[in-house]
This record gives C-alpha cells, sequence and structure tokens, in this order.
C-alpha cells in the first residue's frame, strides 16, 4: 500500500451511510457508530420531549385544598369574642337594671307612706286630679284601707327584692321580676285605696253628676 492511498476505514465507520434524522452535520463521524440523535438520547433516558411536557399549573392555596379535604386549616380564624364574656356582659346589664328597678320600687314605697296613713289627704288629692267638687263623709273610714295598702305594697317589694336577688345569684335572666311586681301591687294597692271613695254617697253621687248619670 502507498502512502498516497488511503487506509482501510475502521470496522462500522461508512461514510455512504445517511446520517440520522437530527444528528449534528457540522460534528465527524465517530470511528465506530454514529451520534445518537436529540430524540434517541432523550429516549434513553427517559425524558419526554420540549413540546410534550405538560404545562406546569400554580398550585392551589393550601387553605383551599385543605378545606375542600375536610382538613382543618391552619391559618389562624378571626378572633371571636369568647362567649364567656358575652354572657358576663349580659348579665351586667341584667344586675344594673334589676337593681334600678328596686331601687325605684323602694322610692315609691317610701314616698307613698305618708299619703296612704293620710288618708283624708289622699282623697282630696284625687277629688282635685279628678276636677270633683266633693268631701268625704267619713275621713276616717279610710284610714285602715290606708294602712292595709301601705303594708301590702312594703311587704311586696320585699319579696320582689328577696326573689329577685335569689334569681340573680343564680344567673338567670331577672329584670322582669321587679317590673312585674311593680305592676301588679300598684295596682292591689290602687284597688284597697278606692274601697273608702266608692263607698262614700256623696263621692258616688260626685262621679255619676260628672259623667251625666
Amino acid at each position: 500500500m502507498s502512502d498516497g492511498e488511503p487506509g482501510p476505514r475502521p470496522h462500522g465507520a461508512d461514510s455512504s451511510r445517511p446520517r440520522p434524522h437530527g444528528a449534528d452535520s457540522s460534528r465527524p463521524r465517530p470511528q465506530y457508530g454514529e451520534y445518537a440523535s436529540p430524540e434517541e438520547q432523550r429516549a434513553r433516558i427517559q425524558q419526554p420531549a420540549p413540546e410534550w411536557q405538560q404545562p406546569v399549573t400554580p398550585a392551589a392555596p393550601v387553605v383551599a385544598e385543605a378545606a375542600d379535604a375536610g382538613i382543618p386549616s391552619t391559618k389562624p380564624a378571626p378572633e371571636a369574642q369568647p362567649a364567656g364574656d358575652v354572657l358576663s356582659r349580659r348579665r351586667m346589664i341584667d344586675r344594673v337594671v334589676t337593681i334600678s328597678l328596686l331601687v325605684y320600687g323602694l322610692f315609691n314605697v317610701v314616698t307613698s307612706f305618708p299619703s296612704f296613713l293620710d288618708y283624708g289627704a289622699y282623697a282630696e288629692t284625687m277629688f282635685a286630679v279628678l276636677g270633683l267638687d266633693v268631701t268625704l263623709s267619713d275621713p276616717a273610714a279610710g284610714r285602715p284601707w290606708g294602712i292595709a295598702a301601705a303594708v301590702v305594697l312594703a311587704i311586696g317589694w320585699i319579696a320582689t327584692a328577696l326573689v329577685s336577688l335569689w334569681s340573680l345569684r343564680r344567673g338567670r335572666l331577672t329584670w322582669w321580676i321587679p317590673l312585674a311586681a311593680g305592676i301588679l301591687f300598684t295596682l292591689v294597692t290602687g284597688v284597697l285605696m278606692a274601697v273608702p271613695l266608692m263607698s262614700d254617697p256623696a263621692v258616688v253621687k260626685a262621679l255619676l253628676g260628672a259623667t251625666g248619670g
């Protein structure tokens, strides 16, 4: 073999064999075999082609996924007012209203005593309010009724105060007790104080004359 003749080609190197699709034509052929194309390289490493890669979607918030799955969220919830504080506030308001009504009732009892014990003065006040020009036939007959009304009013207030305090200590709603008791005992004492007036003939005659009867 002369120096000008080309030497024998290595086994497997065939220049006439076409290059694989996608092979880099600028690179010289390897001595053995061929360079793997990008498709073959990806197939060997089991990597999907760029055009087949699924787009990456942003992950949903963890809080929403946890809520959908029924898992409690770790995100701190808005701070709610404790139920104990609300209950304590309601009890405090109820206590203040109840005590205020009891104080008003006591003031009413104390200021009513003088007029109840002096039935003659009470009758004159009622005649002035009704616009009647009349006097009692027997002013002394109404005194026992005035005393009875004062006693009923005092006992009613004491009983109302005891029941209200008992209810407050049990933590129950109490404001309605002195309110209802005040209305009840005011009606009872009003009836007691009206008995002597309705029993006096002169007063009945004046009332009938004022109404046109």
